[in-house]
């Protein structure tokens, strides 16, 4: 024993500094590459490379129980069921309140030099297009062949060439719907084009209504131009809507509801006209329409929207916003209205918990995108750029949004894999959100906030450390090896303190034998 507590003494003092820099050096590289790694795979992956690699492989072999595995068939109809609902959740939509792209979107780009809408929305919309405005049929009329053309194009000059070559062949309502929404600079010119659209929409309409069931390539037509006249329909009322005309818009798109309602086409229900209609009410204050609108389209069978739930929670908070005042809440408690409203706020915000930010301008808006992701960022932007206004104007409606928001993350189970009100909030909204958003100069907002794993903040410390050790020692040579011999003096003194009680304890000739071995 006490030959190799002298071996150990002789090596550490021949140890010369220049080998303590080295190892620490060398210590300071490896961890630094490790911390550039990890932090590289979490960037991209959004999970540390250490922790994945453990738990997919170190834990089956050492004997853990496989998370992938179900424990029950309850449990494993429970996550089928709840994984085809964040399917469902991470669904795009058509945003109801697009803007117009010539008329808006290439206006803001004129003016600043940004591009507001990127490749993947734009591609979404050219394939919205195609299934709203094409058939089958279509190489019949030589207008509607072109207009099929027209629609696949990406140049924006290709697509109105072609629509002017199709107006010149016939009044095509789809060519008028395709100048109006990316030739026409003014929201009046815009409109103006719409009506002659309707006039051409509507003949077809009216034609295609008589012959369609006379066979499937008649029906196809007549489904294609529902869904034309529907369609300019709905941006009429929302050029009315846009120059001040809002009680015509009202009319406009309560008449668009009833006649969704009346037909059975499946694309109809993608418009979600009633998310207009419900902006246009609360522009004239006419908060018994909303509620009355609310209450057709807030059921539980229907998918759900941030425009239905923070509607909702701007009426639960009109009652009791004007006079509502924190202090005084704690004092004698919440009241059965305010409770309502507090309630009403934590439902919108667990739906979408992006929206609270853009409300109390936390946050900087950017022009929504042609689509939307519900429960995302992209959503929250949608829904805050028309409706930040009608907040505004509920007098203390921000402030009790102010007070009761964060509230809401304390009901929420952590980790987030059961709801309260709602489903799990779906894991894959950030990237959805990341390819619909202008990442360039809009920083997307990200629910939960993803914490550091442990082992980059563990390799950033321990490459932090051993570069200030390398350092010090490059510095402090004869300061640092005392430094060194008393830290390995002070960590093997109770070992050496164990050692001696066992020699004390044991026969000499005992531990001579037990050395040999």
């Amino acid at each position: 024993m006490f030959g190799t507590e002298s071996s150990l003494s002789m090596f550490l003092n021949t140890l010369t500094p220049k080998f303590y820099v080295a190892l620490t050096g060398t210590s300071s590289l490896i961890s630094g590459l490790i911390l550039i790694f990890e932090w590289w795979y979490f960037r991209k992956y959004g999970t540390s490379f250490i922790e994945q690699v453990s738990v997919s492989h170190l834990r089956p072999l050492l004997g853990g129980v496989d998370s992938s595995s179900p424990s029950s068939s309850n449990t494993s109809n429970g996550d089928a069921d709840s994984n085809r609902q964040s399917v469902s959740e991470c669904k795009v939509w058509r945003n109801p309140l697009n803007l117009f792209r010539g008329a808006e979107y290439n206006r803001y780009t004129w003016v600043t030099g940004r591009e507001p809408l990127t490749y993947y929305d734009m591609n979404l919309s050219a394939q919205d297009h195609q299934t709203f405005f094409t058939c089958d049929s279509d190489h019949l009329r030589p207008a509607d062949a072109i207009m099929q053309k027209a629609w696949r194009e990406r140049n924006p000059q290709a697509r109105i060439s072609a629509a002017h070559e199709a107006l010149e062949l016939e009044d095509c309502a789809t060519a008028y719907i395709l100048l109006a929404e990316e030739e026409a600079t003014t929201i009046m010119e815009a409109e103006r084009l719409f009506k002659q659209a309707l006039k051409a929409g509507e003949g077809c309409y009216r034609r295609s209504q008589q012959l369609q069931h006379h066979g499937t390539q008649y029906e196809a037509q007549h489904r294609r131009d529902t869904n034309v006249l529907v369609y300019i329909k709905r941006r009429l009322a929302m050029c009315s809507r846009k120059l001040g005309r809002t009680r015509e818009a009202v009319k406009m798109m309560r008449d668009l509801c009833v006649f969704q309602l009346m037909k059975e086409f499946p694309l109809l229900s993608m418009f979600n006209i009633h998310e207009n209609l419900l902006e246009s009410l609360l522009e004239l204050q006419n908060y018994a329409d909303v509620q009355a609108v609310l209450a057709k389209y807030d059921d539980i069978s229907l998918p759900k929207s941030a425009t239905i739930c923070y509607t909702a929670a701007l009426l639960k908070a009109r009652a009791v916003s004007d006079k509502f005042s924190p202090e005084a809440a704690s004092r004698r408690g919440l009241s059965t209205a305010e409770m309502n409203a507090v309630e009403a706020i934590h439902r919108a915000v667990e739906f979408n918990p992006h929206v609270p930010k853009y409300l109390l301008e936390m946050k900087s808006l950017i022009l929504p995108p042609e689509h939307i992701l519900k429960r995302g960022d992209s959503e929250a932007i949608a829904y805050t750029f028309f409706h930040l206004q009608h907040w505004k104007r509920v007098e203390g409606a921000l402030n009790l949004l102010h007070c009761t928001w964060e509230g809401t993350f304390r009901m929420i189970p952590y980790p987030l894999e059961k709801g309260h009100l709602f489903y799990p909030y779906p894991i894959c909204t950030e990237t959805a959100d990341r390819e619909l958003l202008p990442t360039v100069f809009h920083e997307v907002s990200v629910y939960p906030k993803k914490e550091l794993p442990f082992f980059i903040l563990f390799t950033a410390g321990l490459c932090s450390f051993t570069a200030m050790l390398a350092l010090l020692t490059h510095q402090f040579p004869e300061l640092m090896g005392v430094f060194a011999k008393a830290f390995l003096s002070t960590l093997f003194a109770p070992l050496n303190f164990i050692m001696e009680k066992v020699e004390s304890i044991l026969p000499s000739s005992l531990w001579h034998q037990l050395t040999r071995i």
